[in-house]
């Protein structure tokens, strides 16, 4: 299989992909693909009752994604949505359609015309071992359900949100067996994929180690 200019990083909810990635592109000069977005997109207009075909014209004629450096921006018709996306209703939304076929079908073409010979960082469930199995390095990110619940229970808690740690523990192991069980896409490292746990790492640790990995592999 020839290799493409892709990076995959995949993982759990909260294990800090998309920190990562980030960190990646910013460092390096990178495209991004956060396909965790492109699922809360789908939930988002999902809520509105767009059609499934209305929800695909909608990501690709209306969407726009902005780097902000330290964030990833989505933009929908002028607004700022990516702290609606954000929400822990649509997130749950986003992950009970992710196990839909017809879903994840739909989303596939989109995901993957975000490869165009450049070098590509792609964050999310499947990267891997699904969207771009032929990518030339494949990461796989997790940490424990209690550093996780940890660090989107801070998350949310600078948005002002309300939470209870005992129950975001036991929804994010709720969610974990959930994508990892089901029959579509489950959550899984892909079979050369570079596993990093980092539950006692720093984001800064994590990079230094991704860091070093991506200069050997693309020179």
């Amino acid at each position: 299989m020839t290799k493409i200019n892709v990076i995959t990083i995949d993982g759990p909810s909260a294990s800090g992909k998309g920190a990562l990635a980030l960190r990646i592109v910013n460092n390096f000069g990178f495209k991004i693909l956060d396909s965790g977005a492109l699922y809360r997109l789908y939930a988002y207009f999902s809520k509105m009752n767009f059609s499934p075909v209305e929800i695909i014209n909608q990501i690709k004629m209306n969407i726009i994604f902005n780097n902000h450096k330290n964030r990833l921006s989505i933009v929908y018709k002028e607004d700022d949505i990516s702290l609606e996306l954000r929400s822990e209703a649509i997130a749950k939304l986003a992950s009970e359609l992710s196990s839909k076929k017809e879903v994840r079908d739909a989303l596939f073409n989109i995901q993957r015309n975000f490869y165009d010979g450049d070098i590509l960082v792609a964050d999310g469930r499947d990267m891997g071992t699904v969207v771009f199995k032929d990518a030339k390095l494949k990461i796989f990110l997790t940490a424990s359900p209690e550093e996780r619940a940890k660090r989107r229970y801070l998350e949310l808690q600078n948005r002002g949100q309300e939470v209870n740690m005992p129950a975001l523990i036991a929804d994010i192991k709720k969610r974990d067996f959930k994508d990892s069980s089901r029959e579509i896409s489950p959550l899984i490292p892909a079979e050369d994929s570079i596993m990093i746990d980092s539950s006692e790492m720093s984001l800064d640790e994590v990079f230094s180690f991704t860091e070093s990995i991506i200069r050997k592999e693309f020179n």
